[in-house]
Formats: structure tokens, sequence, C-alpha cells
């Protein structure tokens, strides 16, 4: 019997993950995730999700939807949240510009995240357009999954929340990474990104909700916020860990080793020069 779980743990090789769990300070990371998120990336959502006129309630309707709130949760979070009805009006061209400067320093910070997970050089800062258009991508990508909400319902949405997710961290990876590895190669990652947000959301709408209720009548809106970003440091985890959970499963279980391509397009060549 023990002979048997020491041949079943040498062939799942699951201390190679750990190991690089640990070098890649994975908790780490999504501490940062979650930081970098809420003060760089939720600004930038909120006048987004303001602009919006088709669809109700403001980036508070994103974040609960996400986290899958309900009831009196969803309300607490909707009057913390919620921006001031001017916030379009109020928001100068410079603020604007401001907030889409932070947004691209997140997607910077994913970028490094994803080189160091597959051990890739750090790209050259004037591969910043990647980084601006992850963000674009990344805030209508969030945007469908909201706008959906009232539009499909049950297995429907399930189905494409699920295809639009994968298809995004799939793509986001590639990209990011500047097509240095192979497609084939960053498929596990994405499906167990999708997977591993579905169980967030399952573990949110069990955990949280009740939560957050609490902690906003024993600490107001700062036990909010604090539960808010517990979340997204789960979600960081979730991201992180996916990725080094799709290299891990390519090196041992899918291939001999994971499958480095040239940079794709001309444009790379062009910018290494």
């Amino acid at each position: 019997m023990r002979r048997g779980l020491h041949r079943a743990w040498r062939w799942l090789r699951v201390q190679a993950l750990f190991e690089h769990g640990r070098e890649l300070e994975l908790m780490h990371r999504a501490m940062g995730f979650a930081t970098l998120a809420l003060v760089t990336l939720a600004p930038l959502l909120i006048v987004v999700a303001a602009a919006d006129p088709l669809v109700r309630g403001g980036f508070a309707s994103w974040l609960t939807d996400g986290m899958g709130l309900s009831g009196r949760s969803a309300h607490v979070i909707t009057d913390v949240i919620s921006p001031p009805r001017n916030v379009i009006g109020t928001t100068s061209v410079w603020s604007g510009v401001l907030l889409a400067v932070f947004g691209v320093a997140f997607g910077g910070s994913v970028q490094n995240a994803y080189e160091r997970i597959w051990g890739l050089a750090s790209g050259p800062w004037h591969r910043v357009w990647r980084q601006a258009t992850w963000l674009v991508v990344l805030t209508a990508y969030l945007y469908q999954e909201v706008a959906t909400k009232t539009a499909l319902h049950g297995d429907q949405r399930i189905a494409l929340s699920a295809l639009s997710g994968v298809l995004f961290f799939w793509w986001g990876q590639r990209f990011l990474l500047g097509g240095q590895v192979h497609w084939r190669s960053l498929l596990p990652g994405a499906l167990a990104t999708v997977i591993g947000l579905a169980g967030l959301r399952a573990f949110s709408y069990l955990v949280f909700t009740p939560l957050i209720v609490t902690n906003a009548l024993s600490y107001g809106a700062v036990g909010t916020v604090l539960v808010v970003e517990s979340w997204l440091i789960g979600v960081g985890f979730v991201i992180y860990g996916g990725a080094l959970f799709g290299r891990w499963f390519t090196e041992h279980h899918w291939t001999p080793s994971h499958q480095h391509d040239e940079p794709d397009g001309t444009g790379e060549e062009a910018e290494g020069s």
C-alpha cells in the first residue's frame, strides 16, 4: 500500500508543483495582484461601468456578480462600492489617462508573473502596448460577463461564461508572453484557471456572503473592503496558480517539456531591434 502511494506520488510529481509555487512566491504574488487590482484596476472599471448606459448598477454589479453575491450582502457591497452619479462628469481627461496608465501597470504585473511561471526573460518596456491591449480585452471580458447576467440564465450562461473564460485566459497568456509558448502548452492552464474561478465563486457564495454582512455590522465599510480584498487575493491565487498548474501538467503529463515558439508577429522582431 505504501509503495503504491509512493509510486503514485512520484508519477504525479506533485512535489515539483509545490516547489514551483514556492519559487514563484505564489501567495505573495496573489496579495500583490489583489492590491494592484483594488488600487489601479478598480477605479478604471468604475469609470467604464458608470459610462455604460445598458448595464445598470455600475461597478458594484460587476463585483457582486463576480463574487456570486445576492440579497443583503449584494446590497452592502453596492452601498460601499457604488460611485457618485456624476463620476463621469467630474472625471477629467487627465484623470482618465492616469487611470489607463495605472491599469496598464496592473497588466504589466500579470505579464511579469506569467514570464516567471514559464521561465522567460522579461519583455522590454516598449512592449507596453501588449499590456494595454490585454487590459482592453479584460474589460470587454468582464463586461460581457455582467451583460449576460440578465440576457442568459442557467446552463446557457454557464456555458458561455466557461467558454469565454477559457478563451480569454488561453489567449491572454499567449499574448502577454509574446507568442513564446505554444498554444497547446497554454490550454491546460486556461482550463485550470476557469475551474478554479468557478470553485472560488462557490466558496465566495458560501463563505463571503454571510461574512460581508457580519463585517459590515462590526466594522462598517472597512470590513466590507477587507472581504473584497480577500476575494481578490483568491482571484490572484487562482489566476497565477492555474498558469503554474498548466506548466506543471504540460511538462510532466502532456509533453516532455513545454514548447517555446518564436515570438509571433513581425512586429516583435522590430520591437526587439
